[in-house]
């Protein structure tokens, strides 16, 4: 069966199937989301792959997830400014060449948005109903993003004011995007 969006509200969306109305499916229902998570680096930690790898797992039934780790370059305590910028270029470039044409790019940036879950859950819903199927979240490294990375965002998200190491962002993205397709679906998840 083909499905077309029949109507839309900020909230949900009401698809119809071609060729007869008889069969109307909430919107809720059809979101299907491909999400790529570019990052800088190589997850290590054990505990954190286990947690990615669990979180990979739960959503595997509400999108197609895909993750892209780019090289991190090498960052001695002592940099100047002008290496921790070309240090941040080089991972930038990297990042860039893994943006797809079409794809909407949420960048994790201290200077982005705070969201609410329920918020993000309803940025993710509209993105969908938007035609926006190809989402790129993407983490900087241990210094952050490079100016190229963040001009090309479509999108600038804060998890919180506070910074977090670059390698634990990743499980903390996955459980809010996991969040907020259960808050999609109406299903129940603990607050």
């Amino acid at each position: 069966m083909r499905w077309k969006l029949k109507y839309q509200t900020s909230h949900e969306a009401t698809v119809a199937c071609l060729g007869g109305s008889s069969h109307i499916k909430k919107y809720r229902e059809v979101l299907c989301l491909n999400i790529a998570v570019i990052s800088v680096g190589k997850i290590k930690e054990k505990y954190l792959k286990l947690g990615i790898d669990e979180y990979s797992k739960r959503l595997s039934r509400y999108c197609k997830l895909n993750f892209i780790e780019v090289a991190d370059e090498k960052a001695p305590e002592n940099l100047s400014l002008a290496e921790e910028e070309n240090v941040k270029n080089k991972e930038g470039e990297n990042i860039i060449k893994n943006i797809k044409e079409g794809m909407y790019v949420v960048v994790l940036d201290l200077k982005g948005k705070m969201l609410a879950s329920e918020e993000l859950a309803q940025k993710l819903q509209d993105l969908g109903i938007q035609g926006n199927s190809s989402i790129a979240f993407v983490i900087g490294g241990s210094l952050g993003l490079s100016k190229s990375v963040i001009d090309r965002a479509d999108y600038r998200l804060c998890f919180s004011p506070m910074t977090f190491p670059h390698q634990l962002m990743k499980l903390i993205l996955l459980e809010q995007v996991y969040r907020g397709f259960r808050i999609i679906k109406g299903e129940p998840y603990h607050k």
